[in-house]
């Protein structure tokens, strides 16, 4: 029935409401016959307003429609399933031909109906075809949205949440995709307030294009080129306003001539429109995301700078993030770093190495402490969590161990010490508003201290947590032992710790870690103990990069940290030992043979005075309160070194006596001529020790 068969309607209700349907519809109509030609098509079917309906009533459907259409063939092989099957279609969205529609993307949603008559007979199809184009660009933006907000953010660094924008962007949304950053955001800095100065620099973080001319992506500068932009430019007054510009690109524009190499790049890529947007928070500038269009037709528009927008909004939340770990990441690295020793310590007994397997979440840290009678302390440690705050407590166990270990403490009784200092941090944190941070965070750590003493050729550990200990003895013999240890710092659970003594003659290599290192285990002859007894006379620094390289790699997720010492035999004339007798001429006897010992060392007249007055009032306290036997060692090392060992175990304390006081200024006079003096405890009993500097002649 074609439109002009209105008289039909006359008297015919039935006729009267179809006419009255197809003229008021307002979405499009089509009937077809069961050859699929056109019987009837009203004026609200896209594309046929201004089309005369004689034109078009009775010719094939594929001529009339499809043609207008972007994928035809398709839709056609669909009306002709449900003309044949009978199953209806409701809902299909097809697009309009792009080159009927250059200027917008149209898109309509057609649903077919098979008619039939009562008999069964098929009588043709019937078609409603809805312009949802609208709908359509808003799901296309939702979902580039969506896809950004997905996919941008996942890293915590500037420079790849950028390249996470384009990588998501092209080619799907833009054909060519820019971000430039502040170069200060880059590096952790404070952003710049809007409007943005025209002198400070914008690096280029990330590039994308899906356009290549002869085998080149054009663009106007290199990734990671630092430069002002040039003034006035669209991209500068997005910077200076915070609004996005959409820009067609076509004519003879006067600002290119500000910018002559992003004019070449625009003219060699043919893009024909731009957006632009800048990454800003908090009204403080970021950087600027440039999007082009080369090879999609559809030019941006109005409702495409509300959407980049939202995109450019999303970014620099996460760059900000990004920006923000970078600053506090870069001052926990500095705090780390200068909390560590700046170089390893160097010994007459003893060189040792460092090495910090890193993981995220777990900070290291290690020390090398100089104790009495030539002894040395190695420790290595753990913290959980990462940041500042770790870098921070990091340093305070670090204080406190050296403080402690000032004491003369064994290891075992050193770390019982610090799990009540780490107990009173937690307490600590545990105390800070629910809102911080912190408040949550358990605080864990893990330690491991040794004792190495070259003069008795031992070592004593104690651990917190798991640490593992690998000896390589000269004869090239190795072994590695998880040492008994008690429970981490800071955990509920403290189980008591327990030293470990281990006699290491010299020339032996010692490997301390907080953790079990595959690397280190060594296991009869594997591959681990070929990599620790080959070439021993090479270099700790060697040996320490070839346990790195020798790491496999889920080894290297997993934190720890690790010492390497080498042990050397304490020069024996560096060191002169005298057995007492704990009689009144003791302390006469003691100055004699110091007397001839320092002078035979060449030591200074001043020093050497000042050690027999101190070996003198160390005697004679030893003869009066202590226990025999008594024993006297010097040590000629880093300084000069005053022992007296007795069998008693009485503290020895220092007091100010009184003008008329017959005594007590024995310690008092020992305190003013060393540098420095201590009390160290053993099974056997005491040592009190001095410290003197030589002068260097």
């Amino acid at each position: 029935m074609g439109r002009g068969d209105s008289t039909r309607s006359v008297g015919d209700p039935e006729a009267a409401l179809l006419d009255a349907l197809f003229g008021r519809s307002p979405v499009g109509l089509h009937l077809l016959d069961a050859e699929l030609r056109v019987v009837r098509v009203n004026a609200a079917t896209p594309r046929m307003r201004g089309v005369r309906m004689e034109d078009v009533v009775g010719r094939p459907f594929e001529e009339v429609c499809l043609p207008l259409l972007v994928d035809g063939p398709a839709v056609a092989s669909l009306v002709r399933g449900v003309l044949d099957s009978g199953r209806s279609v409701v809902g299909h969205v097809v697009q309009v031909h792009r080159q009927a529609e250059a200027s917008r993307g149209q898109f309509h949603e057609v649903s077919v109906f098979r008619l039939q008559a009562p008999s069964g007979e098929v009588l043709g199809v019937a078609l409603i075809v809805v312009d949802v184009s609208e709908r359509e660009r808003g799901r296309a933006r939702a979902a580039v949205l969506n896809a950004v907000r997905e996919q941008v953010g996942r890293s915590l660094d500037v420079m790849v949440t950028c390249q996470e924008l384009v990588d998501t962007l092209v080619p799907s949304y833009a054909d060519i995709a820019v971000v430039e950053v502040v170069d200060a955001v880059v590096r952790g800095e404070e952003p710049h307030p809007s409007p943005l100065a025209p002198d400070v620099p914008l690096r280029r973080a990330a590039f994308r294009s899906n356009v290549d001319t002869g085998g080149e992506k054009p663009q106007a500068h290199p990734l990671g080129d630092v430069r002002s932009l040039p003034f006035p430019t669209p991209y500068t007054q997005a910077l200076s306003d915070l609004r996005p510009r959409v820009v067609a690109l076509d004519g003879d524009l006067p600002w290119l001539a500000a910018d002559p190499n992003r004019k070449e790049a625009i003219r060699e890529s043919g893009a024909h429109t731009l957006i632009t947007a800048p990454l800003a928070v908090r009204g403080a500038v970021l950087g600027l995301i440039s999007l082009y269009r080369t090879r999609q037709p559809v030019p941006y528009d109005e409702s495409d700078a509300d959407l980049v927008l939202q995109l450019a909004d999303h970014t620099a939340l996460c760059v900000d993030n990004a920006r923000r770990y970078s600053r506090e990441h870069t001052i926990a690295a500095t705090v780390q770093r200068h909390l560590l020793p700046r170089r390893p310590l160097s010994r007459t007994a003893l060189e040792t190495e460092h090495l910090l397997v890193p993981a995220g979440g777990v900070g290291q840290w290690y020390d090398t402490i100089a104790l009495s009678g030539a002894r040395t302390a190695l420790v290595v440690g753990t913290v959980a969590g990462s940041g500042l705050h770790t870098a921070t407590l990091m340093g305070q166990l670090r204080t406190v161990i050296r403080s402690l270990s000032t004491f003369d403490l064994q290891p075992d009784e050193l770390l019982a010490r610090l799990q009540g200092t780490v107990a009173f941090l937690a307490a600590e944190r545990a105390g800070l508003p629910p809102t911080d941070p912190l408040h949550d965070q358990v605080l864990a750590a893990a330690c491991a201290y040794a004792v190495h003493d070259p003069l008795n050729r031992t070592l004593t550990v104690a651990g917190a947590g798991s640490p593992a200990l690998t000896l390589v003895l000269p004869d090239g013999s190795a072994w590695s032992q998880e040492l008994s240890s008690g429970s981490p710092l800071g955990m509920p659970d403290r189980t008591p710790f327990a030293a470990s003594r281990f006699e290491v003659p010299d020339d032996s290599l010692v490997i301390l870690s907080t953790h079990p290192v595959p690397a280190l285990e060594v296991v009869g002859r594997s591959p681990s103990a070929d990599l620790l007894t080959a070439h021993a006379d090479r270099s700790l620094a060697d040996l320490r990069d070839d346990v790195l390289y020798a790491l496999p790699a889920e080894s290297r997720a997993a934190p720890a940290a690790v010492l390497f010492a080498r042990t050397r035999a304490f020069p024996a004339e560096s060191v002169a030992t005298w057995q007492l007798h704990a009689a009144p001429k003791a302390a006469a006897t003691a100055r004699h043979h110091v007397r001839r010992q320092l002078t035979a060392w060449n030591v200074d007249e001043e020093t050497a005075f000042h050690t027999e007055l101190i070996v003198s009032e160390l005697v004679t306290n030893a003869v009066r309160y202590g226990k025999p036997p008594l024993e006297l060692r010097l040590i000629n090392d880093r300084t000069l070194a005053c022992e007296l060992r007795d069998a008693g175990v009485a503290a020895p304390h220092l007091r100010h006596a009184g003008p008329t006081d017959e005594g007590g200024r024995g310690l008092f006079i020992v305190g003013e001529l060393a540098d420095d003096w201590g009390v160290r405890y053993s099974d056997n009993g005491k040592t009190i020790w001095t410290e003197q500097t030589l002068r260097t002649t």
